[in-house]
């Protein structure tokens, strides 16, 4: 299998660092229709009691607004780009260093894998860095 490789925006919200209050986001999101691909919450260490989610994708009015009336944002200083492709030993190591060595700084990266597939997502610092993650990881 080639690589998927596409743009993604990310969308980012507060939460309450309490029982329930993540659910309680997910499932305003889910009520509206989303079926989201990546899930990534932690606490905030400099503002204790609070928390961050990032979800994506969001498609179509019901989901964006719905996700707008409970605090979710474009993350418009997270640039994104979702990698898919068939899992093997080292290949995070590979994408990371093609990265590096053509200058792009990763500021996050988050993958799994199942079923002998990978899902990665790399967040860039800038809309160049994410074009030019997207050229290089689908050899254009």
């Amino acid at each position: 299998m080639e690589r998927i490789v596409e743009r993604m925006d990310v969308w980012a919200a507060g939460i309450e660092d309490q029982p329930g209050a993540l659910a309680g986001k997910l499932s305003a999101l889910m009520e509206a229709g989303a079926d989201l691909d990546f899930v990534i919450s932690r606490r905030c260490p400099d503002k204790p009691g609070e928390g961050v989610v990032f979800v994506s994708p969001l498609r179509g009015d019901k989901e964006i607004k719905a996700a707008g009336a409970i605090g979710f944002a474009v993350a418009n200083s997270l640039h994104a780009v979702r990698v898919e492709g068939q899992n093997r030993p080292g290949v995070a190591a590979e994408l990371l260093s093609l990265l590096g060595k053509a200058g792009i700084n990763v500021r996050g990266f988050s993958a799994a894998a199942m079923g002998g597939q990978y899902i990665a997502y790399v967040a860039v610092d800038t809309p160049e860095d994410a074009a030019k993650t997207i050229d290089l990881l689908t050899g254009t």
